[in-house]
Order: C-alpha cells, then sequence, then structure tokens
C-alpha cells in the first residue's frame, strides 16, 4: 500500500474558491489525496473551526492549516512548501 498525504480544500463554491481547488488539483501528484469539502455542510464547518480557518478558501495539509491560508489564502508556493506536488517515497 502507498503512502498518501491528506489535502483538504475548505470551500463555500464561490469562484475564488473554485480557483483554489483548480490550483490544488493541477499541482497534486499520486501520492496526494485531494478532498474538497463544502463549509455549507455543519460537519465540514466544525471541522474548520477545529483546525483554525476562520475564512475561505483554505487548504490543511495531513490536518493542518497551510501558512498562506490563516492569510490571504492558497498559493502555489505555500502549497508546495507543505508537500503538495510531491510524491511520497
Amino acid at each position: 500500500m502507498s503512502a498518501t498525504r491528506k489535502i483538504e480544500v475548505f470551500t463555500a463554491g464561490c469562484p475564488v474558491c473554485e480557483e483554489s481547488v483548480e490550483l490544488v488539483h493541477r499541482i497534486a501528484c499520486s501520492s496526494c489525496e485531494v478532498r474538497v469539502l463544502d463549509m455549507h455542510d455543519p460537519q465540514v464547518a466544525e471541522r474548520a473551526r477545529s483546525i483554525g480557518i476562520g475564512r475561505v478558501p483554505a487548504v490543511a495539509v495531513g490536518g493542518t492549516l497551510v501558512e498562506c491560508c490563516a492569510g490571504a489564502g492558497p498559493n502555489e508556493a505555500a502549497l508546495r512548501a507543505a508537500g503538495v506536488g510531491q510524491i511520497i517515497a
């Protein structure tokens, strides 16, 4: 069984959120397990709160909010630094 990196994209379905979903999918690799989560679902919103998400779009890698998402939103450099797109050996 190969190892995977769990990536959660929290979204509300807006155009900016969709851009972030597309970015994550574009740079994800075979080691990335990407889940897009709808903040309109109360369970998803609770999960988001539990990891410190205060706005969307936001991305968590391995259960940890990616640094860029605590501020202005997802960006490719920060996502790559968190491991998105890097195959797990």
